[in-house]
């Protein structure tokens, strides 16, 4: 499936956060959301784009959005993942990758010569009217807590 554009309605979806508690982002109409997908919980740049939002979280919180972290994930191995590192945001778990898949960002990755599918480290800023305002690909963890923070001060 090919990645949305800005200016396309998000893909819907309903997924269990980390304390098993079902999100639809339907009910968050009317507000900016901040979806950002990760590969995979406790691996070093996951915990560093984790920890940096983290630490500048008031910084996001400012910008009165609500903000998520997405990866194929269950459900408690993000709340071991969110209290290890103290993490002020909820994170959802795309058991399956349909999320994944509906944003583009479930793709072919590379390591060491071997050819696997995979989250590709993307984040997508939704408008209250529920259409794509930002589309940040392939973000670097170490900048990713600045590229949002200028995308949403645009």
């Amino acid at each position: 499936m090919t990645m949305p554009i800005v200016g396309d309605s998000a893909p819907t979806f309903t997924l269990k956060n980390d304390m098993g508690k079902d999100i639809a982002l339907a009910a968050l109409a009317g507000r900016r959301v901040v979806l950002y997908f990760y590969p995979k919980d406790d691996t070093p740049g996951c915990t560093t784009q984790a920890c940096a939002l983290r630490d500048g979280w008031a910084e996001v919180e400012a910008l009165e959005v609500t903000l998520f972290g997405i990866s194929p994930d269950s459900p408690s191995s993000h709340a071991k993942f969110r209290a290890k590192h103290d993490l002020p945001y909820p994170l959802l778990a795309d058991d399956g990758h349909a999320v994944a898949e509906a944003y583009g960002v479930w793709v072919e990755k590379s390591m060491y010569g071997k050819k696997y599918m995979g989250v590709e480290r993307s984040t997508f800023i939704i408008g209250p009217d529920g259409k794509l305002e930002h589309v940040l690909h392939k973000v670097k963890p170490g900048e990713h807590l600045d590229l949002i923070v200028k995308a949403l001060n645009g």
